[in-house]
């Protein structure tokens, strides 16, 4: 299994981030996804999540700000980050809705400049 983000980045604040997170090796189609960062010293946090039927949901620290979308033919989830802020600042990466470490993969470093 393999969960690979990518298109992080340095911003400034305010400005925006598009990422994508390709899987490989399973069922994309049929799985709730997630995506998740970590700042040093906290604990991962769900910052969005998109149901396999294709609604989504988000914390208040992201709502009209973030938008996941999910593309089933190519297994590929996205995050449209906008007006981002330094507390944005973490590494990003997605897995299954509920987190399972096993589907663990590489995150994509953002950071937002005030």
């Amino acid at each position: 299994v393999q969960l690979q983000a990518s298109g992080g980045g340095l911003v400034q604040a305010g400005g925006s981030l598009i990422l994508s997170c390709a899987a490989s090796g399973i069922r994309f189609s049929i799985n709730h996804m997630g995506w998740y960062r970590q700042a040093p010293g906290k604990q991962r946090e769900l910052v969005a999540r998109i149901f396999r039927a294709g609604s989504t949901d988000y914390p208040n620290s992201v709502k009209g700000r973030f938008t996941i979308s999910r593309d089933n033919a190519k297994n590929t989830v996205y995050l449209q980050m906008n007006s981002l802020k330094p507390e944005d600042t973490a590494v990003y990466y997605c897995n299954v809705w509920p987190y399972d470490p096993k589907y663990s993969g590489q995150g994509t470093q953002v950071t937002v400049s005030s």
